[in-house]
């Protein structure tokens, strides 16, 4: 089993994002952008990351393709394909490199969704959350055996939110 934290729009904040990491124990770490830190930043080692609209340290990709124990991962802040008004561009892409799990942050609102054979997850924000849910990041478990995702969203406390998790069958 693969696990992995997954964790969008911090702005700024250093001590959560330790915090965070400390807590549990991952396989990867990966950061959907919004950052505001600098690319080599402490905080930042050891995370698969993105540059976001508030990122303005260059050294950060505007994604990040990944294959992670047969699970290919697309990595983006989300902002260059307009997932305020619709995921249909990052699908596409996501189409076009053959992922089957999207990451992408900018809306701060927390959720996964199947659309058209690939899990679409948003952990929501750690600093500025929007919608019902509190300040949230990712926890997901992959199966490869069983082509099994079990996606947990947690509060800044490590708690599960309920309501939010999900398994998709890959």
């Amino acid at each position: 089993m693969t696990s992995f934290l997954v964790m969008s729009d911090t702005h700024g904040l250093t001590n959560e994002i330790e915090k965070i990491k400390k807590r549990h124990s991952f396989d990867f770490l990966i950061h959907c952008g919004d950052s505001e830190l600098d690319f080599r930043s402490k905080e930042m080692e050891g995370f698969l990351k993105v540059r976001g609209n508030c990122d303005f340290d260059s050294n950060y990709p505007n994604e990040v393709i990944e294959e992670v124990d047969g699970l290919k991962l697309f990595v983006t802040h989300g902002h260059l394909f307009n997932i305020k008004s619709s995921p249909l561009a990052l699908s596409y892409r996501g189409d076009e490199v053959q992922a089957k799990l999207i990451c992408f942050g900018h809306t701060h609102f927390a959720g996964s969704e199947w659309i058209d054979g690939k899990v679409f997850l948003n952990p929501g924000s750690v600093r500025l959350p929007r919608g019902k849910y509190p300040a949230s990041y990712s926890v997901l478990y992959w199966d490869n055996s069983g082509r099994e995702l079990n996606v947990e969203f947690r509060d800044l406390e490590g708690n599960l939110i309920e309501g939010l998790s999900e398994v998709y069958k890959l």
